[in-house]
């Protein structure tokens, strides 16, 4: 059961970058401690597509990992059973596949499923897709501070 508007807002201000460093625009739906679809519009003028690649503009892979992680930390971020983690960073990669990406206009669907929780570890699958192609799967771990740790 996908969760309310409100509830969708809120996970999306759990997210600690800053705006130029956010690349999901919107949770579609969200499932919380258990998975969740985020959007993110390439829109042609973030500044990083000036120089990848020049006159043929793609979103970068290892974007594509971060978006996926993004997601991934809102949805762990969101678990009722589970206090949300201060600090929460993308720690570990395994299995990445960059299958595609995206170019201006394109609107990627990010895919993140929780697939264990150890204390403040966090291990996540996670896809993308433009329209009904997969451009991206990896496995991976975000790791924050706990409840009680100082950071």
């Amino acid at each position: 059961m996908s969760a309310s508007p409100e509830i969708l807002l809120l996970a999306m201000r759990s997210l600690p970058h800053g705006p130029e460093f956010r690349f999901v625009d919107r949770m579609v739906s969200l499932t919380p401690g258990v998975k969740g679809v985020g959007e993110y519009h390439v829109r042609g003028d973030e500044y990083y597509l000036r120089g990848h690649l020049p006159g043929e503009p793609i979103f970068p892979g290892v974007l594509l990992v971060e978006a996926g992680a993004q997601v991934a930390g809102m949805v762990a971020q969101e678990d009722p059973a589970n206090p949300s983690l201060p600090r929460l960073k993308l720690t570990a990669l395994r299995a990445v596949k960059i299958l595609g990406s995206a170019r201006p206009g394109e609107t990627l669907r990010i895919e993140a499923v929780i697939t264990g929780r150890l204390g403040s570890m966090i291990q996540a699958e996670v896809s993308a897709f433009i329209a009904d192609t997969k451009v991206l799967s990896a496995e991976l771990a975000l790791s924050g501070t706990g409840p009680a740790e100082k950071q």
